[in-house]
């Protein structure tokens, strides 16, 4: 435990921690120490063992801080509350109220940026850190009950008894005798951000809006963002034997359907998010450069593009105050009679298609909910020209696999190039010849990664969700620019997984990916997995039922299980107004 700053210890049965605490506290620590207990004081300090030192408030109900009149008004650095227990032969249900309680009394007075810690006996938080593990059920779950005060779990370690030689735990079933703090864990809660719908932000020109917040310059000069540092790395061993020179150009956002069809490895076209343009004008397209967001023009907006977990929707407003775009769910477009029609980039490689160097900027997938597809991440592009009998595809897929192996990347062989993978992610590059054949002198090289999942695995990130956080104790980590390998300090450690099923009737038609747009709005990116579980045709009715297995958690929020509910609530209002289907 921190010795700094002022601390709060709640539920002091006889004062012998806060004893032992001021004896080994050095006077230059500052802020004091605060010792309160729900007894009066004749019982208090009848225990053996009491020991009465610094501040000591009497009949302190730790659930009721806020109501405390000798608290009003003051902050602590530190709410310590150690081997919590309801008191005689309550159960765990009674004790996990009790934390539940607690945790949002404590934050009534936890100061900005202040630690929560909470000591128990191996076992009963119900975490992976205690050895054994107990069953969920039987256990007091401290983490999730935490959860519900917004606070995240951010440390376990062993309760360190030998430092507090004075300590007399008592108070085990309300009696003098002490609880078994032979392994037990001190637990270390700290504030979430709070789970908010995503903003949008608003780049201002005359009569042009730009909302797409998902631009959060991760590839700007001088960021240490772990997706810049990727990249970074890539560029640094490739040029060890292949001299790569980044563009700084800009290139447009929107594509039109012809663009797309000079893309060698074309993403599926379900996966586009398709636009239509109503009025053209002028400056219609939107820029963003190679990592420099503030190079932007539009006269493009859109109401559900959002900046962290989400993906932008095909729903669109232009300029002037009225539409001039709108969404185009057609995928079988025909790019020589619809040249209205645009899709936000799925790949930068129709705009590389002439490039004799490097590239990277956002690209966006409408892709399904599961833990590992994204729906826009940073694309890096590599394009030269090798003499074809040096098989520069084997050569530099090799290469790249070598540089990535530590990392669990492999080669895999495909038609007409090669594969990156790794597990469980799957595909996270690719290398491909653009002109090869046997007649050729020189052959156009291609490669295309996943810099964010690339990221994921250099700095082993257990969600790709944390690489779009807010939180500024994710890119602290990175601040000083470390070596891919260097293992990340989780913010949020053993995050619950919650599970809510949702069932529905439907018209005659169901557009699946629709359902998922809304469902990463209404979750604000909590849901991680969706899942399909039954799906029924009533004969007659001509409708179709559904019922999806949503999973919600989150590394970088603190979500509880109530508020986890609430998105689900959320969803299915958005469902019934948006998607006109049926709840059932």
């Amino acid at each position: 435990m921190s010795l700094s700053g002022s601390i709060l210890l709640v539920g002091e049965g006889n004062f012998s921690f806060s004893a032992s605490l001021s004896q080994s506290r050095s006077e230059a620590a500052g802020g004091g120490i605060t010792a309160t207990c729900l007894q009066g004081q004749d019982e208090a300090l009848r225990h053996e063992g009491a020991a009465e030192r610094g501040t000591v408030l009497f009949e302190v109900d730790c659930t009721k801080l806020g109501e405390c009149a000798a608290l009003q008004g003051r902050a602590f650095d530190r709410v310590v509350f150690n081997f919590p227990h309801c008191g005689r032969k309550s159960g765990v249900k009674k004790n996990r109220e009790l934390l539940k309680s607690f945790f949002l009394s404590c934050v009534q007075v936890l100061a900005e940026g202040g630690e929560v810690h909470v000591s128990l006996c191996n076992g009963q938080g119900g975490t992976p850190a205690d050895h054994p593990t107990r069953e969920w059920h039987n256990s007091w779950q401290v983490a999730a009950m935490a959860a519900e005060a917004h606070l995240i779990l951010t440390d376990v370690h062993p309760f360190q008894r030998e430092k507090h030689q004075s300590y007399k735990c008592t108070g085990y079933r309300s009696q003098d005798k002490g609880f078994h703090v032979e392994k037990a864990l001190l637990h270390v809660f700290t504030r979430s951000l709070p789970n908010e719908p995503p903003t949008h932000k608003k780049i201002t020109r005359p009569q042009a809006y730009c909302l797409f917040s998902f631009i959060r310059g991760f590839l700007c000069s001088g960021s240490v963002h772990p997706v810049r540092l990727a990249q970074d790395f890539l560029l640094k061993r490739l040029a060890e034997k292949w001299s790569v020179s980044m563009t700084m150009e800009t290139f447009p956002l929107l594509l039109t359907a012809k663009q797309l069809q000079m893309c060698c490895h074309e993403v599926d076209a379900t996966h586009y998010y398709w636009i239509e343009l109503l009025q053209k004008e002028p400056s219609s397209n939107v820029h963003t450069s190679a990592g420099n967001t503030k190079d932007q023009s539009a006269s493009l907006a859109s109401r559900e593009c959002t900046d962290t977990r989400s993906a932008p929707s095909a729903t669109c407003l232009g300029s002037k105050g009225g539409e001039n775009l709108k969404p185009a769910c057609c995928p079988n477009v025909d790019p020589e009679r619809e040249g209205g029609i645009y899709v936000l980039r799925p790949s930068l490689l129709p705009q590389a298609e002439d490039l004799l160097f490097g590239m990277s900027g956002l690209v966006f997938r409408n892709v399904s909910i599961n833990p590992w597809a994204l729906p826009s991440f940073h694309e890096l592009v590599l394009r030269g020209v090798f003499p074809s009998a040096c098989n520069p595809v084997t050569l530099h897929g090799q290469m790249l696999e070598t540089l990535l192996a530590p990392y669990g990347v492999s080669l895999v062989s495909e038609q007409g190039g090669l594969c990156l993978t790794a597990q469980p992610m799957g595909l996270v590059g690719r290398v491909f010849a653009s002109n090869a054949g046997d007649d050729v002198p020189h052959v156009s090289i291609t490669v295309c990664l996943n810099l964010d999942l690339l990221a994921v695995l250099l700095f082993s990130l257990p969600d790709w969700r944390l690489l779009w956080s807010h939180d500024p104790r994710f890119l602290k980590q990175f601040t000083l620019r470390p070596s891919p390998g260097k293992a990340f300090r989780p913010l949020s450690l053993f995050p619950e997984h919650i599970s809510f099923d949702i069932s529905f009737w439907t018209g005659l038609t169901w557009e699946e990916r629709k359902f998922h747009v809304v469902v990463r709005e209404a979750s604000c990116g909590t849901v991680e997995q969706v899942k399909l579980v039954d799906r029924f045709s009533h004969p007659d009715l001509s409708q179709t039922s559904y019922c999806y297995r949503l999973t919600y958690r989150s590394h970088t929020h603190a979500l509880s299980h109530t508020q986890a509910l609430q998105f689900h609530k959320q969803l299915e209002s958005l469902l019934s107004s948006r998607l006109q289907v049926t709840i059932r």
